[in-house]
């Protein structure tokens, strides 16, 4: 049985060294000449996050056409955070509907916006000065939309238990079974494409309603025949992702978790569960203490201990304490997961900076 267990846990952890990939941004020398660029922010109470973007923005060594700020009904000071950098600000109307919060909040920067490239950047990215340069070279070089999934700093304690969260979703969107899948995502927080491209597929008003709307956006680039290629971040974009506290993490994290993984290949899927069998077999050895089955579980437990800090070297700053007691952060997996799937199976909708988005027929409450 111990043979058994063990046996578990080693497929577990070639599972997660199948589905993982380094697949970092190529910082290229040789394009000249760019583009005009319009970055694009939708912002809804953002005032701890929107300073470090912009900041970063002004820093970049290429400049952008212009950035505008949406304000989607903020209630703290985004908007004249967004007027204090001297950007664009526009305030939008109640989403019509049919649409949700933030896919008509993109779509109103998309109208007031002239650049021949766009730039779709959440509130929390945050970007080295050589990023925007970077990024518009890469999507120029493989002629594709691209989207990052940014490197995640931390700084408190609750911030690193999205730990196991964070690295499935780079298993997600850098698994080598996603790569010709026809509905492959973007991640949203960072989003890079030409105007005709995203003119081509209608934008953010062909999925309106979509909760999911970067990867329902993915989808709809690959149904035009327009490559989607993404990348994580290190070292050129990163966020904080919530610096409000563990009920607004636990909210951002549990809109998407149950639905989301609907939208990924069956091999992607299966290679994931079994990951995560590994992880909780391994997470059992103190339940067998002073049995034979102990120390096969703890050399278990301590080699996604190592393998899970060594992925983190490339998603997210979480330190090493984070991996050796990574039993926390598999049960706040399990928090989220769970509380997901009873918002988008029971309750209907899925709460998110207090609004309600009806699940399935999309608008809001």
């Amino acid at each position: 049985m111990k043979e058994v267990l063990f046996g578990i846990v080693v497929i577990g952890i070639l599972s997660g060294f199948l589905l993982f990939r380094r697949k970092t941004i190529p910082n290229r020398k040789d394009d000249e000449g760019f583009e005009t660029i319009s970055v694009i922010i939708p912002a809804r109470n953002e005032e701890k996050n929107l300073p470090f973007l912009l900041q970063s923005l002004q820093n970049q060594t290429i400049k952008p056409l212009e950035i505008i700020v949406v304000d989607d009904h903020s209630e703290d000071r985004t908007k004249e955070i967004a007027r204090e950098f001297n950007v664009t600000c526009i305030s939008v109307t109640d989403p019509p509907k049919g649409w949700t919060g933030k896919t008509w909040a993109v779509w109103n920067g998309y109208l007031h916006s002239n650049g021949e490239i766009l730039a779709f950047f959440d509130a929390d990215i945050r970007l080295e000065p050589d990023a925007l340069r970077v990024l518009i070279s890469a999507r120029k070089h493989f002629g594709s939309v691209l989207s990052v999934i940014p490197y995640h700093t931390t700084e408190k304690f609750y911030e690193k238990l999205a730990m196991i969260v964070n690295l499935l979703s780079v298993f997600t969107f850098t698994s080598p079974f996603e790569t010709n899948s026809t509905r492959k995502g973007l991640y949203g927080s960072c989003i890079i494409t030409t105007r005709k491209d995203y003119e081509k597929i209608g934008g953010h008003k062909s999925i309106q309603s979509e909760i999911l709307d970067d990867l329902s956006l993915g989808a709809k680039f690959q149904q035009a025949n327009i490559p989607v290629t993404n990348f994580i971040g290190k070292p050129f974009v990163s966020f904080r992702m919530y610096p409000n506290g563990l009920k607004s993490e636990i909210e951002g994290f549990a809109k998407s978790a149950a639905i989301g993984a609907t939208m990924f290949t069956k091999k992607t899927l299966f290679f994931i569960i079994l990951w995560l069998i590994g992880l909780f077999t391994s997470e059992l050895f103190l339940l067998f203490y002073q049995t034979t089955y102990f120390y096969p579980l703890l050399i278990g437990y301590l080699l996604y201990m190592i393998q899970i800090y060594l992925f983190n070297r490339y998603i997210g700053q979480f330190g090493i304490i984070q991996p050796l007691i990574h039993s926390l952060s598999a049960l706040f997996f399990l928090i989220v997961i769970f509380y997901s799937f009873y918002q988008s199976k029971f309750r209907k909708s899925v709460l998110w900076k207090g609004r309600y988005v009806s699940v399935g027929r999309g608008g809001m409450r």
